[in-house]
């Protein structure tokens, strides 16, 4: 927690509270339904909730804005999202039941009146948004496929509607077709953990 609180430290108790429960309630549910990695529950604020909490060093969303998760498992990057920005509007998707039951429940658990979570594809999803989030579900060409009827026209925010993406690696071939839409930031430059050496969060705008 003190992790969370080194780079964001204007949390209110509320969201300190919140952020708090993260842990319990995610061991508790880890051993029912495997969400996270056994060996990764230990590093879950730094390399879950932190590495989530990197979209807000790019953006930091306005009241109203409307988010969705797709493929949120667990619910990362939506539930520390949430959390961190409760006047937003988020809906959090994964094809996976199980995995949104545990959503569900840990967001009730916190007291997030700010999300929805639903079990579906994304392509089934009829409604629209002003940003796409998610976590390295596949490749990002074929992600963007499925995502790319989603996005409201008219932007509100500092930077334009569109992806957000969170990724590491060598990412030039997987951007090459967007270049011209696409940006590209270092979370090293918000985060000095090692961890996060070589992951980025991708903007890509809406087309």
């Amino acid at each position: 927690m003190k992790l969370i609180q080194k780079y964001f430290p204007d949390l209110t108790p509320l969201q300190v509270q919140q952020f708090e429960q993260c842990l319990p309630l995610y061991t508790l549910w880890n051993d029912q339904i495997n969400v996270i990695s056994r060996k990764d529950i230990e590093h879950l604020y730094e390399r879950h909730i932190l590495h989530s909490l990197a979209i807000a060093k790019v953006i930091l969303f306005k009241k109203g804005t409307k988010v969705m998760d797709v493929g949120t498992g667990g619910g990362f990057p939506g539930i520390p999202l949430a959390i961190l920005f409760p006047e937003v509007d988020f809906l959090l998707v994964d094809s996976i039941g199980k995995k949104i039951k545990v959503v569900k429940e840990v967001a009730s658990a916190i007291g997030l009146t700010n999300l929805r979570a639903l079990h579906s594809r994304v392509e089934e999803v009829d409604e629209k948004f002003d940003f796409v989030v998610s976590r390295a579900v596949t490749t990002l060409p074929d992600f963007m496929a499925w995502v790319q009827n989603k996005y409201l026209v008219k932007s509100f925010n500092a930077i334009s509607n569109g992806l957000l993406y969170l990724k590491g690696g060598n990412l030039e071939e997987e951007i090459a077709s967007v270049v011209n839409k696409t940006k590209l930031y270092n979370i090293s430059d918000f985060f000095s953990e090692e961890f996060f050496h070589t992951k980025k969060v991708v903007h890509v705008k809406r087309f």
